[in-house]
């Protein structure tokens, strides 16, 4: 790629858990637009720091409810950097081991685009054929930041009835 060329889009998956942080807390922000904190994995880490980018989209998935549902499509608006939360003692995701200086832990912002008008859940996905592989379904799977393909991402965008972002 040459200097400057601007690297594709890319499709991502973020799990929250729905009495945590919804889609409906999203919408309610200032811009409707958050950073994604509170990431404790290493391999989900390395995602946000290296490869989540400015404009990638996003599937926001409500996790830890019933049903497991991905519930609309965000935008990320800055890609990743040191995650404060892991240096305020009286934080929830506070991470004694990650300091200022060399911060162990990442997050980025996103910005709501749409809320789907109904939920796709987990089992409707399981039954696409189209979606076997994706991450989401594979047994064991468990990260909260998970990579998308285009055409995993345009399938769900159909089953949402929604046209993609």
């Amino acid at each position: 790629m040459s200097a400057g060329a601007k690297s594709p889009r890319r499709y991502w998956l973020f799990k929250s858990a729905a009495d945590c942080y919804s889609i409906q807390d999203l919408a309610k922000e200032t811009g409707k637009q958050t950073f994604w904190d509170g990431v404790r994995n290493y391999q989900a880490r390395n995602m946000l720091r290296d490869d989540v980018q400015v404009g990638d989209r996003v599937f926001f998935y409500h996790s830890n409810c019933d049903p497991l549902a991905i519930v609309g499509i965000c935008e990320v608006v800055r890609a990743g950097y040191p995650d404060h939360t892991a240096f305020d003692k009286s934080e929830q995701h506070y991470d004694p081991k990650s300091k200022p200086e060399d911060p162990t832990w990442m997050m980025v912002d996103i910005k709501l685009l749409q809320i789907f008008p109904e939920p796709v859940t987990r089992d409707q996905l399981k039954e696409i054929p189209e979606l076997a592989k994706m991450v989401l379904l594979q047994r064991g799977s468990r990260l909260s930041i998970q990579p998308v393909t285009e055409t995993e991402w345009k399938k769900v965008c159909q089953l949402a009835g929604v046209k993609e972002k």
